[in-house]
């Protein structure tokens, strides 16, 4: 890809970006992993938080994060497949983080998916609160992922509260009555680049109104990639793109959203330089 390509507002010498949700770790980046590096590097991404869907993605995560020092790891596993989830996935992940605290400073996907249902909901929410519990005894922050499950997602985050390592509620898709729920549990918003769509009217309120200090952001790539890139993989370096579209709703710079957030996540995941 040339660097033309990519043309996201330019951002002053010392001010950066943090993708807070990525899976490096998934086939679509194998071919050019250098140059998905390289590329957010060159775009201002100083962080990049990869996310383990289950114990084997978690691995790779945390491997990912002993190499490079761009990323860190979340693990946990993900509502489509705690099906698979045992009382020894449990001793692993914990052992998992146990060994490699430095490189672990979230714990997530996990939550509830009433779309796909690749797992009976019932077996979501027993493993959505049994998460919940590990995460809060590792003091680890939750990255929750939420799709049609509003009402089941915030009984069960309201009976595991309070979250007192804090928490984000990935790729946000609700409103801002919603948003307001989440935000009051202490848990910050993360806009995706979902926000670049044309039709994304509910998001862009969101993005437009709610507090910037209780705001990150995110790509999911290789999911989801924002406008001009929509259809194709995404990655890290389109962060910014979601960046600028926010600046733009909230009538600020590219360069206030991209500080604001990134030291929100600092603060939330205790990233470090």
């Amino acid at each position: 890809m040339k660097n033309t390509e990519l043309c996201i507002p330019d951002l002053a010498p010392d001010t950066f970006l943090v993708d807070t949700h990525c899976h490096l770790d998934m086939d679509g980046y194998q071919d050019d992993f250098a140059g998905v590096l390289k590329r957010a590097k060159q775009c201002h991404v100083k962080n990049i938080i990869t996310i383990g869907i289950d114990l084997s993605s978690s691995k790779r995560a945390v491997q990912l994060a002993q190499s490079y020092k761009q990323i860190t790891a979340a693990i946990g596993t993900h509502p489509h497949d705690v099906a698979n989830m045992t009382d020894e996935t449990y001793q692993k992940l914990e052992q998992l983080y146990t060994a490699n605290r430095t490189h672990i400073v979230g714990y997530g996907e996990i939550g509830l998916d009433y779309v796909k249902q690749h797992s009976p909901p019932e077996v979501q929410r027993e493993h959505f609160e049994k998460q919940l519990e590990l995460a809060a005894r590792l003091k680890l922050p939750v990255i929750i992922h939420n799709r049609e499950a509003d009402h089941d997602t915030l009984d069960i985050l309201k009976r595991a509260a309070p979250l007192e390592a804090g928490g984000i509620m990935h790729c946000f898709s609700g409103d801002c009555h919603m948003a307001k729920k989440i935000m009051d549990l202490g848990m910050l918003i993360s806009i995706p680049g979902i926000v670049t769509f044309k039709n994304a009217k509910k998001l862009m309120e969101v993005a437009a109104t709610i507090p910037l200090s209780k705001m990150v952001l995110e790509t999911d790539g290789p999911f989801l990639a924002p406008t001009p890139f929509r259809g194709k993989r995404n990655e890290p370096a389109y962060v910014g793109y979601t960046a600028a579209r926010v600046a733009e709703l909230r009538n600020t710079t590219t360069d206030r959203i991209a500080r604001v957030t990134t030291d929100n996540a600092y603060k939330l995941f205790n990233l470090r330089n």
